[in-house]
């Protein structure tokens, strides 16, 4: 499955590559809490549960994704392309064609987290 959140921002590719870490994610998404971490991997505390993340940069922006994750939750955060190439993309994927309706939610609610922190970043 897939999730948008378009951020209306003026991040571009060199700053969210130099500025959205593992370290910080915190920072960015009031739901994330870091446990421990560096710029590319680290352990965080999400509304399901703790996970390691991994962080690496792409064309764009930068992936993050959860290698333990039973759903292989992962998301991106890009700059310069469609659907909005002034903006920036939150795109997330798990790899279930279907999920109950509250899990779904929660991804959805994750998305609008990153984008309303994203939001308030100046570049």
């Amino acid at each position: 499955m897939e999730f948008f959140a378009i951020a209306q921002t003026r991040l571009d590719t060199q700053a969210i590559q130099e500025q959205i870490t593992v370290a910080r994610m915190g920072e960015y998404c009031a739901t994330v809490v870091v446990l421990d971490g560096d710029d590319e991997a680290g352990n965080i505390g999400t509304v399901w549960g703790e996970f390691p993340v991994q962080r690496q940069i792409i064309r764009g922006g930068v992936r993050f994704s959860l290698p333990t994750c039973p759903n292989a939750l992962a998301w991106t955060i890009t700059s310069g392309f469609p659907p909005a190439p002034d903006g920036v993309v939150i795109h997330g994927t798990i790899n279930r064609p279907e999920h109950d309706e509250d899990f779904i939610e929660s991804i959805v609610e994750f998305l609008e987290t990153w984008r309303l922190g994203l939001e308030k970043i100046r570049a």
